[in-house]
């Protein structure tokens, strides 16, 4: 009987908190947000353990408030990265040929609309417009105008069926793909990040970087301080020893993955590829029949890491494939003169 009662109990509570969070009834809202609580109840511990039991850091912070300071602001700023890059887009299929779509419409509607009707000598002739025929019309060209910009990717000849989508049937421009977990087509898809709750794309690569940096920073920083502390003549009990050593060896192991993981994601930048291009290789059709050693949407390196950090001013700018010229051309080894004039590098 209190077994049944307690499970109403919960029930009833569980209840209540859908009311007043509906995103939480999705299963895996649920999850994305409890992981990011985890996280940040994560990042508190691990400042918090220091500024409540390290008297050296507090009696530090009195003498040079600045150290203290500046490891704060890194502190709030890797967290607030964190929910940026958490809430941002990775840039859409569906909402790139919807921009794509209006844009094309705008501009059939405006040449329509300012086209004036000739009107016959007699004056008899009425002219009539269907705005309902209109607006299919419309729709009509702008699916076409869509799906021409994206064939003009593919060499001549590619069927149509080939590049759709078989689960949002929407036309898709090389390098994007479906994600199973957002249900969406994803343009330069990298993978769908769980601790994020999101794909990575060509709309937030760089925010995810830039965070990547941030919490390595922060992590270094942090292991430097517990390290002090450890070494410090201050005597301290075993059991905060003990606690001090366990989150050590976490954030040692921590660092270490965000250490591999930003020299990772500094190399797809660097040669223009994503995580999903350089593990699926062979099963991507259109990077199937490349060699290994030749990064095909690669522009060079300076070029690569100028478009990925600053020339972003289109989130949805896609790139067609190179053409056969253009691989023969990745293909040719470097040089001496290749090397001075630096043709690895633009």
């Amino acid at each position: 009987m209190g077994a049944l009662c307690g499970r109403d109990t919960l029930d009833h509570f569980s209840d209540r908190c859908l009311h007043f969070l509906p995103c939480l009834s999705d299963p895996a809202r649920r999850s994305t947000f409890c992981l990011r609580i985890t996280l940040v109840m994560l990042h508190l511990i691990y400042v918090g353990v220091l500024f409540v039991f390290d008297k050296d850091m507090i009696h530090k912070t009195k003498q040079e408030p600045w150290y203290t300071a500046v490891y704060l602001i890194l502190f709030t700023v890797t967290l607030a990265q964190y929910f940026i890059t958490s809430g941002s887009s990775p840039g859409y299929v569906l909402d790139a040929m919807r921009a794509v779509n209006e844009a094309d419409a705008s501009r059939n509607r405006t040449s329509m609309t300012s086209k004036q009707p000739a009107s016959s000598k007699n004056g008899d002739v009425v002219i009539t417009i269907d705005r309902n025929q209109l607006g299919r019309n419309l729709l009509s060209r702008g699916m076409m105008a869509w799906t021409k910009l994206v064939m003009d990717m593919y060499p001549s000849g590619t069927p149509l069926r080939s590049v759709t989508c078989s689960y949002c049937d929407a036309v898709q421009p090389p390098r994007a793909k479906h994600c199973h977990d957002c249900d969406k087509c994803v343009l330069q898809f990298d993978h769908h990040c769980v601790w994020l709750g999101t794909c990575i794309g060509q709309g937030n690569h760089c925010r995810f970087w830039w965070y990547i940096c941030g919490e390595t920073a922060l992590s270094l920083w942090t292991g430097t301080l517990y390290i002090q502390f450890l070494k410090s003549d201050t005597s301290k009990p075993w059991w905060l020893y003990a606690i001090m050593i366990v989150l050590l060896v976490t954030l040692f192991f921590c660092l270490i993955f965000l250490l591999l993981l930003l020299l990772f994601h500094s190399y797809l930048i660097l040669t223009n590829q994503t995580t999903y291009e350089l593990v699926r290789r062979r099963r991507i059709q259109y990077l199937r029949n490349i060699p290994e050693r030749v990064y095909p949407f690669s522009k060079g390196a300076c070029r690569n890491l100028y478009e990925f950090c600053c020339a972003q001013s289109s989130k949805y700018n896609m790139e067609p494939l190179p053409t056969g010229q253009e691989l023969e051309e990745k293909l040719r080894p470097y040089t001496c003169s290749d090397v001075l004039s630096c043709r690895c590098c633009c």
